[in-house]
């Protein structure tokens, strides 16, 4: 899932007040967190993810994996807060439109 600029500045605002849903502990991305993550994406679409991680690489490693196994768009990375979006068929959130 591709997301405009614009599209994405949308996203940020709504997310701004949110906090994360999803804590990654030491055990790291196992499929129980990407069970929980999934399961957060189908009822608000929009979530935080904490990734707890010292390393940058492993840190990316893990947000390039939850990205591409839940199949969302990553909004925004700010140190170790998460922002991802996928839209559910009910289409909860209302994104502007792709020019």
């Amino acid at each position: 899932m591709n997301l405009t600029t614009k599209q994405k500045q949308h996203l940020k605002g709504l997310a701004h007040a949110l906090k994360p849903v999803v804590l990654l502990g030491a055990n790291g991305l196992t499929e129980g967190v990407l069970a929980e993550i999934e399961s957060a994406l189908a009822y608000h679409e929009l979530i935080k993810v904490k990734v707890a991680s010292a390393d940058r690489e492993l840190k990316n490693a893990i947000v390039d994996a939850i990205v591409r196994e839940t199949q969302s768009a990553k909004v925004q990375l700010i140190g170790h807060i998460l922002v991802i979006y996928r839209q559910s068929p009910e289409m909860k959130i209302a994104l502007p439109k792709a020019k």
